[in-house]
């Protein structure tokens, strides 16, 4: 029996995040792809052998849940060194675009090959998954998630490594024993307040009535929490992330400066890093770009506030609401201004970036954990008189 390995994993639009087995093993590569030929150009192939294969990730992908079946990819930092790489479009369904597939499993097989637990024959190896995942609000809400899962299950994905060091020639078979995809929302909800065990660690939140505002690349969803569940009628979801701000701040920076950035996620390092923030080198000085970042930025955060503003007032008992995601990393400053200066609501964010950029793959780690405890305990003898 091929035994199956947990995997819980957030597509979110900057970057992949992956947590495997008993939180053994942690991925997080960038979501961008290009479509490339199979005889990449490799300078001596034993410089090959000794690269991290996460700077070179080439490979074939077939599945019969791809639009565009056994086409050739780019994946990740080796993407960005194209001129043809996509990140996903803002205004387009996580669920029903290639993009989103090609990286679940390609970020899966790169887990499958480093492992003996599979079988292996010749270069082929078959990895059976039980998957924890999610989808913005919106999407579940219109019913996206089950046409999702259905692609995955049941089929048989293939990725093979070309180009990429240490694993070129090898093959995986991806099949899953269960998918489960989550709301986003619902998620970080249980993150906040649960552990790894789903034991409640926040007591404090538990009877509170709580927004949690999850600000993504392409999506912003916003969790109405009372009564310990989220309320799926008075959340909603909405098609504002930062991805095209963050586009037009490249685009600015590449206007004004003379400096072609590889990708949104170059970006978001400029923004929020420690040292040097909102700062690029220009022909070798040090150069600001604070007014490009800021009145784009502020823009976004006005917007972001409003949704925020909307959904409080429909929910006027609402005692406090947290930012999660990527984009609450980017925006956090702003929006912090913004309320001191305006309605002065009860909001949080989360001061460790990592925590906030790793809430969705935690969360979907505990509630698959979760399903598969439950799913392997023996079930109670049926008593007959």
């Amino acid at each position: 029996m091929n035994k199956s390995r947990v995997a819980a994993i957030d597509v979110g639009n900057d970057s992949i995040k992956a947590i495997f087995g008993e939180l053994e093993y942690e991925l997080n590569i960038p979501n961008i792809i290009a479509r490339d030929t199979e005889d990449r150009p490799v300078i001596g192939i034993e410089e090959l052998d000794s690269k991290n294969p996460l700077d070179g990730i080439h490979i074939k992908v077939h599945s019969p849940a791809l639009k565009d079946n056994n086409a050739i990819y780019r994946v990740g930092n080796l993407a960005t060194k194209t001129d043809n790489a996509t990140e996903l479009d803002p205004g387009s369904s996580k669920s029903e675009e290639d993009q989103t597939l090609i990286m679940l499993f390609a970020t899966l097989a790169l887990d499958a090959v480093k492992l003996d637990s599979f079988p292996k024959a010749k270069n082929v190896i078959d990895a059976t998954y039980t998957l924890g995942t999610g989808l913005p609000l919106r999407e579940v809400k219109e019913g996206k998630d089950a046409g999702y899962r259905s692609r995955l299950i049941g089929n048989v994905h293939q990725v093979e490594f070309l180009v990429t060091p240490k694993y070129q020639g090898l093959k995986v078979n991806l099949k899953f024993n269960e998918v489960k995809v989550y709301p986003e929302g619902f998620a970080a909800y249980i993150n906040l307040v649960m552990d790894n065990n789903l034991k409640i660690i926040n007591k404090d939140l538990i009877d509170k009535r709580i927004l949690i505002q999850d600000i993504g690349g392409l999506s912003t969803d916003i969790a109405v929490i009372k009564n310990r569940n989220v309320d799926d009628d008075k959340a909603q979801g909405f098609n504002l992330g930062v991805s095209e701000s963050l586009e037009a701040i490249r685009e600015e920076i590449r206007k004004k400066h003379g400096v072609e950035l590889d990708s949104r996620r170059d970006v978001v390092e400029i923004i929020t890093r420690k040292n040097d923030r909102n700062h690029i080198m220009v022909k070798g000085s040090r150069t600001s770009v604070h007014d490009i970042t800021d009145r784009i930025l502020l823009d976004l955060a006005k917007k972001q506030y409003r949704l925020l503003r909307n959904v409080w007032q429909k929910n006027s008992q609402t005692e406090i609401c947290y930012f999660v995601g990527g984009g609450s990393h980017v925006l956090k400053d702003y929006i912090k201004t913004l309320n001191n200066n305006l309605d002065g609501y009860n909001i949080e964010f989360f001061e460790d970036d990592k925590e906030s950029i790793w809430m969705m793959a935690n969360a979907y780690y505990k509630l698959i954990m979760d399903f598969v405890r439950k799913s392997e305990k023996p079930k109670e003898p049926v008593k007959t008189n």
